[in-house]
């Protein structure tokens, strides 16, 4: 089983049809005051997800968790999970996984060799690097072909990057943004890296002044080539999560419950799939897109959208979700359905080649004891 934080126990349930995971409060006498956590997947997603040779990691700012998704070596599915403080953007490079948190940035290296395992784990991830970046609201993350991240800074509406000396050193705006302030002016977003470099990003809108893109959240979403700083594409509803693979930028328009792509030469976004709830977090194995689905929260920041319409006309109430889509045909062919204490994820990737990952955290004093040498070292 995983291991959760030091105030968590899991407990795996298999039922009839799915697997799930439910995850409650302790001591004893609190399990029923304290909302419970349910995890449950579709009947052959434990066997897509060995077939593929891969497993997931997920964000939750709401509850301040992020969990791997894995096999044990029976092949059941297991969960892992750890406290990070409004974790939100999460990114892979190699044997190594970034975390952006409230107001930090933390960066987790894999500390075991090819074929090593630890307590059934093949990855197992150590915090070794931290920046304090203040509450810049740090949304997607890409790393660069030097392994070098490179964020979305909403709070300052730009592009960034970690520092030794400061907060963060600032790399691109777009071009409507007339100076750095911590204003959220158009809550850029979204990050899509193409050949190891930032390419293209989402806003909700193109506005310069303080917050003014709640005004247009039902369509004044865009996407920005970063090098030319070309709007490619408008009209949209609260872009999220762009991504370049297999030669197209895929994007989801949260605003309207569509997983889909744009269409460069038209700059028109082309829907794929119609999906059940507030679309943030996306990632790609093989053929199939994951995608992350929220419960819209009750303000107005997700009131009034197309997605309420949509909802009402399919008949069916939002869920918070990871679907895997075919990017062929449109069709979700797996779910893992999350049900409880948590209703809105932010990112989600992918972590090829592993099968069961886990990572330490500061919560209990497991860290204390992790202690991780260079390969040969014990021999010079």
């Amino acid at each position: 089983m995983g291991i959760g934080c030091a105030s968590l126990c899991t407990v795996m349930q298999i039922a009839t049809g799915h697997q799930s995971l439910d995850l409650m409060s302790v001591p004893t006498s609190e399990q029923q005051t304290k909302p419970k956590l349910e995890i449950n997947a579709s009947r052959l997603f434990t066997s897509w997800l060995a077939a593929e040779n891969a497993s997931l990691c997920f964000s939750t700012y709401q509850v301040g968790k992020v969990f791997f998704i894995g096999l044990r070596a029976d092949g059941k599915f297991n969960v892992f999970n750890r406290t990070l403080a409004r974790c939100m953007g999460l990114a892979v490079h190699d044997q190594t996984l970034w975390v952006a948190t409230l107001f930090q940035f933390w960066r987790f290296q894999n500390s075991l060799l090819p074929g090593q395992t630890h307590d059934g784990y093949d990855r197992c991830f150590v915090p070794q690097v931290g920046y304090i970046t203040g509450d810049v609201d740090v949304h997607d993350i890409g790393v660069d072909a030097e392994g070098r991240p490179i964020f979305v800074n909403t709070l300052f509406s730009c592009l960034a990057t970690v520092s030794d000396d400061y907060s963060f050193e600032p790399l691109w705006r777009p071009p409507f943004i007339s100076k750095l302030a911590a204003e959220d002016r158009c809550h850029l977003n979204g990050l899509a890296m193409r050949n190891d470099r930032p390419a293209f990003v989402t806003a909700v809108s193109r506005t310069d002044v303080n917050e003014g893109w709640r005004e247009h959240r039902r369509d004044g979403g865009i996407v920005i080539d970063v090098d030319s700083g070309d709007i490619v594409c408008e009209g949209l509803s609260m872009p999220h999560s762009p991504r370049w693979y297999a030669g197209k930028l895929w994007l989801l328009n949260s605003g309207t419950g569509e997983f889909g792509y744009v269409d460069l030469d038209a700059g028109r976004f082309e829907p794929v799939a119609f999906c059940p709830g507030y679309l943030r977090g996306m990632t790609f194995i093989s053929d199939h897109a994951v995608v992350g689905l929220s419960k819209p929260r009750d303000n107005k920041t997700f009131s009034g959208l197309e997605l309420d319409e949509r909802l009402s006309k399919e008949n069916v109430a939002p869920r918070c979700a990871l679907q895997v889509i075919d990017l062929h045909s449109g069709d979700v062919r797996h779910e893992i359905r999350i049900e409880g204490m948590i209703e809105e994820l932010y990112d989600v990737v992918a972590l090829p080649g592993a099968r069961n990952p886990m990572a330490y955290g500061f919560v209990s004093d497991e860290i204390r004891r992790v202690i991780s040498l260079p390969p040969g070292a014990a021999d010079r």
